[in-house]
């Protein structure tokens, strides 16, 4: 059975399945290129790059696959304008950015063919993206890693709510880790469907082992997010989220601002991703931590995500083929 939406086709991808674009994680070119190879797009994260390395690995990822990739940049990261310009001189298949307005950014991409996907957390910023002429909104509830809203909505409420607000296509992210996921998106009304700690629990991912064997031994209700009103951070519990929260309950953001966002600024992804400090490091994951206890070559997770998705679309078609529609009255 193929699977492919009107989307992927536009991408020019054999799955409707995006690879997050990861600091640290996919700020290389093996996970990438396992995924665009395997039939995804895989994404370069750009964020914690110097413009060398960055450049330098663009270079690596065009001979690595001759498949449709893309390249994540936080529109916030310090020298943006530079990273851009390197980013441009590549001429990916896809930008995928974030936390930021892309209007400045958006002719300069589509003169050079690239397509542009804008990461959103808050209905508005999706309707405000759109409004901007972005090729499509990443849509992303509370359950995922990174940094979700805090408003507690969840992906399936938040990508039918902005499905009815723009006229681009909706990539769907947070809260997936397998193939039955993917499928109950499509089926939502999202055009591809974005997946991170899964793919952050691959070998390819260019994450320290102590960071993926904590995500590993956590559960779905071992998450939390830390720092709310101030770009909260969902990541697994740790000595660094039990301060946090420790602080946030004690009135903390209110009673001593600066010294809340001290406490949120001494913790950092680098130190757990790069230097394998999962006490007090952040331990960026989303709640799908809990579905997922291996960690694969990415082309097997590919394998294994197409796999599922396929049967779960089966599964529901074999439903509306066997079992005939019966209305009954009390």
């Amino acid at each position: 059975m193929a699977v492919s939406t009107p989307l992927s086709q536009r991408l020019g991808i054999q799955y409707p399945i995006i690879q997050a674009g990861m600091s640290w994680a996919s700020s290389n070119v093996a996970l990438p290129a396992a995924v665009s190879n395997a039939g995804g797009l895989g994404i370069l994260a750009a964020g914690p790059m110097r413009p060398d390395d960055l450049r330098a690995a663009l270079a690596q990822l065009r001979d690595a696959t001759d498949r449709p990739w893309g390249v994540n940049v936080p529109l916030y990261r310090k020298g943006v304008e530079v990273i851009l310009d390197i980013v441009a001189e590549a001429k990916p298949a896809v930008v995928i950015a974030s936390q930021g307005a892309p209007g400045d950014h958006l002719k300069r991409f589509h003169d050079l063919g690239s397509l542009w996907l804008h990461v959103t957390a808050l209905a508005k910023h999706a309707e405000k993206a759109a409004a901007q002429g972005v090729d499509g909104v990443i849509v992303v509830g509370t359950e995922a890693g990174g940094h979700p809203p805090d408003n507690g909505v969840s992906t399936l409420v938040a990508v039918r709510r902005i499905l009815g607000m723009v006229d681009c296509p909706v990539i769907a992210g947070g809260g997936v880790a397998d193939g039955y996921g993917i499928a109950a998106l499509l089926a939502l009304g999202a055009d591809a469907v974005q997946l991170g700690t899964r793919f952050l629990m691959t070998r390819e991912a260019g994450v320290h082992d102590n960071y993926k064997h904590a995500v590993a031994k956590a559960d779905i209700v071992d998450t939390v997010l830390a720092g709310r009103g101030n770009l909260p951070v969902r990541c697994v519990s740790n000595d660094f989220t039990a301060s946090v929260l420790a602080a946030e309950a004690a009135g903390l953001p209110t009673i001593d601002p600066d010294g809340w966002k001290q406490l949120l600024s001494g913790a950092t992804l680098r130190q757990a991703a790069l230097h394998g400090d999962v006490a007090m490091g952040k331990i960026e994951a989303g709640q799908s931590a809990g579905l997922i206890a291996d960690i694969p070559p990415a082309a097997d997770v590919m394998t294994r995500l197409v796999e599922e998705m396929e049967a779960a679309i089966k599964r529901v078609s074999d439903f509306t083929q066997s079992i005939p529609f019966r209305r009954e009255f009390a």
